[in-house]
């Protein structure tokens, strides 16, 4: 099946206000009606945790993301994916042509073709001695830093879930849906990826015990490196919460900066992901902490007094 990532993810909340506050802060584009978007379209819907539209939510736990939307490549995968399940659980079509089932563990899942536009932006490009990228003149930080301190996510990246069972999870997606494993912290939970993105994953679960089955949380991607040290000092100088980071992951390479959300999960910006064919083999490796981050920066305040930054 031809299924890209996620487009959405729509929450339903306590404080409407406050998220959608958030969201503004952490560099996303209010479009109307709750939908806050990256550069390419993929984004995150804002509900009141009471809304009739919004998906039951029928297991006991503080859980705010209801439904989480994949974006699929056309309308034929919607019928393989509707063929799939259809007679053994219900398969809603919804006015807007997407679908809506629940999965094997009680998370609400939604197919839709993919809203996802195409994005033609410069990548962070690396000089080093014996691999020079950058020409000549053409400088590594814009002159204009400012741009750099507005940089805004470009796109969904990934979503990970607390589950009491990560087999049964793992099984449902790579099974039912052909997501791809990529590695494997044993113990702990599965990377995957479908089949239609080559990123290190969209997905990851992690064990835990069923009170805290959930989102543990979502992120978008960056331009690269510098850009999620930018945006997310941006993001503490207005007061929010680090959580883990900044730093760097082994599996997946990506670069990270988690922080607390009033969403009742966390939130990362992230760059520079390692992509992955169908030749990749998995790697299985116990879930301890070097093999999670390659090294972690402790954020602190600039180091000398004056120079302050650009509003």
């Amino acid at each position: 099946m031809n299924i890209i990532g996620p487009d959405t993810l729509v929450f339903g909340v306590d404080d409407v206000v406050l998220c959608e506050q958030f969201l503004t802060d952490y560099g996303l584009k209010a479009v109307g009606n709750g939908r806050f978007e990256a550069l390419d379209g993929t984004g995150v819907e804002l509900k009141h945790c009471k809304d009739p539209s919004l998906p039951a939510w029928d297991l006991p736990t503080a859980n705010m993301l209801r439904k989480t939307v994949y974006g699929v490549k056309d309308a034929s995968v919607l019928q393989q994916i509707k063929q799939e399940f259809e007679g053994e659980r219900e398969v809603k079509t919804l006015a807007d042509g997407s679908l809506e089932l629940v999965d094997d563990l009680g998370f609400a899942l939604g197919f839709q073709v993919t809203v996802r536009k195409p994005l033609d932006l410069p990548a962070e490009v690396v000089n080093a001695p014996g691999d020079v990228r950058r020409p000549a003149n053409v400088t590594g930080v814009p002159s204009d830093v400012a741009t750099l301190i507005d940089a805004r996510p470009r796109s969904l990246s990934h979503v990970v879930f607390f589950v009491p069972d990560i087999e049964k999870a793992e099984a449902f997606y790579t099974n039912r849906l052909g997501f791809k494993l990529t590695d494997k912290f044993v113990g702990m939970g599965p990377f995957l990826r479908p089949a239609g993105t080559f990123e290190h994953h969209t997905l990851f679960f992690i064990q835990t015990p069923p009170h805290l089955q959930g989102c543990e949380h979502f992120t978008f991607h960056m331009g690269g490196p510098t850009e999620v040290l930018s945006a997310g000092t941006a993001l503490v100088e207005k007061g929010y919460e680090t959580f883990w980071g900044p730093g760097r992951h082994r599996f997946g390479s990506n670069w990270f900066w988690y922080f607390n959300t009033p969403m009742g999960c966390h939130i990362e910006y992230d760059a520079d992901m390692d992509q992955h064919d169908d030749n990749w083999e998995p790697r299985i490796a116990p879930g301890i902490m070097d093999n999670s981050q390659v090294f972690l920066f402790h954020w602190r305040e600039q180091w000398a007094p004056g120079g302050e930054r650009p509003q």
